[in-house]
C-alpha cells in the first residue's frame, strides 16, 4: 500500500481519478474472502494472496477518495464534506458492529467473530467496483459557487515523481509526519485493547456505540472548520488544541487502565462490575481518532498549492498511514506491546508531534494563507470574492473614491 500510495499521482494521470477509486476497490473482497476461508479451513495462502491484492488496489483507492473529499466540494463546504465522508467510513464500522451484535449478542466470553459474519463483508465489499461507477468525474460535478472542479494530473510519470518525493520532503510534510504517526497508530491499539479485554458480543457493542458517537463528533468539528465567524487562523489553532488536549487526556486514562489490566487480566461483558471503565475509554479513543483523522486532512488541504499537488499529498498522507499502521500492526502482535507497551509507545508519539505540528498549524491562514480558495480560484481569473481581476479593481477604486468624498468605504 506504501509503493501504491506513492505512485498513485502517476495512476490518476493515465485513468483519471474516477476509474482509481473503482480500481481501488476491487483487492477489499479478495482478502476478506481470505480471512473467511483461514477462519472456516486454516488456510494461509489464500489471506496471504488477498492481502496482496487488497495492498495494490487499496493503496489507490486511499488516495483517490482524500482527493475527491479535499477537490470536489466547495471551500466554505469543506469541513461539512470531510465530516460526511468520514461518516460513511464510519458508517460501515457502525453496520458491521450491528450485524456482529446481532450474530454474537449471546457470546458474553472471549473468542472469534462467527463465520457468517465475514460472508456478508465479503458481499459488501463486492459490489464496491459498481457503486464507484455511480460517481460523477470532476468535470461534470456542479458546485453552488460555479467554479470548476479540475482535479486532473498533467506532467509526465517522472516528473509526478519527482513532484511527489519533493512534496515527501517538503518542511510541512515533514512536520506534520509525527502527527500522522500518532494518529494512525493508535488504530491497531484501540482494537487490540478491544479483543483483550472484553467479550465477543462487547466488542461489536464497541464498535456500533463508538461509531455513532465518532459520526456526530465528526460533523460537529466539520461545521467549526467551515464557520464564517472566525477567521481560518484562529479555527485551525482552536481545533489543534482542542483535539490533541482531549487526545492527551484519553492517553493519560488508557495509561492508568491498562496498567491495571495487565495486572488483573479482565475479561468484561456488559453485565460485570467496571465494565464502564473501560469501554468507554474505548468509545472516547474511536471519537478520538475520528477528530484527529478529520484534522489531518484539513491540514493537508491547506498545504497543497496546486490540484495536482491535492492527489500527491493524499497520497503521501495515506502511504504514511499505512507504513505507520503496519508496524502497530506488528508490534501488536507481541503480547507485551498489545497489553501495555503500545499505550505507553503511543502516548509519547502524541507528545513528540505537538511541537512539529505546532509550527505548521501557526502558519495556517497567515503565511499560508487559505490555500484551498487560492487553487481553486487561481485558474479562473477570480479574485477570493469571486470577482474577475477588474470588477475587484473597479469595487476598490470606487472605496478609494468615496474615502476622498468624505464618505466612509
Amino acid at each position: 500500500m506504501v509503493v501504491s500510495c506513492f505512485f498513485s499521482s502517476v495512476i490518476v494521470r493515465k485513468i483519471g481519478i474516477k476509474w482509481a477509486l473503482i480500481f481501488g476497490t476491487t483487492g477489499f473482497a479478495p482478502y476478506a474472502a481470505g480471512l473467511y476461508t483461514n477462519n472456516q479451513y486454516g488456510t494461509e495462502w489464500f489471506v496471504l494472496f488477498g492481502a496482496a491484492l487488497c495492498g495494490i488496489s487499496a493503496g489507490v483507492f486511499w488516495m483517490a477518495e482524500a482527493a475527491i473529499a479535499l477537490s470536489y466540494p466547495e471551500p466554505y463546504n469543506q469541513g461539512k464534506f470531510l465530516g460526511f465522508w468520514l461518516s460513511f467510513r464510519l458508517g460501515g464500522q457502525v453496520l458491521g458492529g450491528a450485524i456482529n451484535l446481532g450474530v454474537n449478542a449471546g457470546r458474553n466470553h472471549a473468542g472469534k467473530v462467527s463465520s457468517s459474519v465475514y460472508l456478508v463483508f465479503i458481499a459488501l465489499q463486492a459490489l464496491g467496483p459498481f457503486a464507484g461507477l455511480l460517481l460523477n468525474p470532476p468535470s461534470k460535478v456542479q458546485r453552488t459557487d460555479g467554479v470548476p472542479v479540475r482535479l486532473s494530473v498533467t506532467n509526465s510519470n517522472w516528473q509526478e515523481i519527482k513532484a511527489t518525493t519533493k512534496l515527501l520532503c517538503s518542511r510541512n510534510f515533514l512536520l506534520i509526519t509525527p502527527l500522522i504517526a500518532q494518529t494512525i497508530y493508535s488504530e491497531p491499539v484501540m482494537f487490540t485493547y478491544q479483543s483483550l479485554w472484553f467479550s465477543v458480543r462487547v466488542r461489536a457493542l464497541g464498535s456500533f456505540v463508538s461509531g455513532l458517537v465518532a459520526m456526530a463528533a465528526g460533523n460537529i468539528l466539520g461545521s467549526f472548520l467551515d464557520s464564517k465567524k472566525i477567521s481560518l487562523r484562529n479555527r485551525s489553532r482552536g481545533a489543534f488544541l482542542t483535539v490533541l488536549g482531549l487526545q492527551g487526556g484519553w492517553w493519560i486514562w488508557a495509561t492508568i487502565l491498562v496498567t491495571e489490566f495487565h495486572k488483573t487480566r479482565p475479561t468484561y461483558d456488559w453485565v460485570d462490575p467496571g465494565f464502564g471503565k473501560g469501554f468507554m475509554l474505548f468509545v472516547f479513543w474511536i471519537v478520538g481518532f475520528q477528530l484527529n483523522y478529520m484534522f489531518l486532512f484539513f491540514i493537508v488541504g491547506n498545504l497543497a498549492g496546486t490540484q495536482a499537488e491535492v492527489v500527491r499529498i493524499a497520497g503521501l498522507l495515506r502511504g504514511t498511514e499505512s507504513a505507520v499502521e503496519a508496524v502497530s500492526f506488528g508490534l501488536s502482535s507481541v503480547p507485551i506491546m498489545a497489553q501495555i507497551g503500545n499505550i505507553y509507545l503511543n502516548f509519547g508519539l502524541w507528545g513528540l508531534s505537538l511541537i512539529p505540528a505546532w509550527l505548521v498549524i501557526r502558519e495556517i491562514g497567515v503565511t499560508l494563507g487559505n490555500k484551498k480558495m487560492e487553487r481553486e480560484l487561481g485558474g479562473t481569473g477570480l479574485n477570493q470574492n469571486g470577482q474577475s481581476a477588474e470588477e475587484g479593481n473597479e469595487e476598490a477604486t470606487g472605496r478609494k473614491s468615496n474615502v476622498l468624498d468624505g464618505e466612509s468605504p
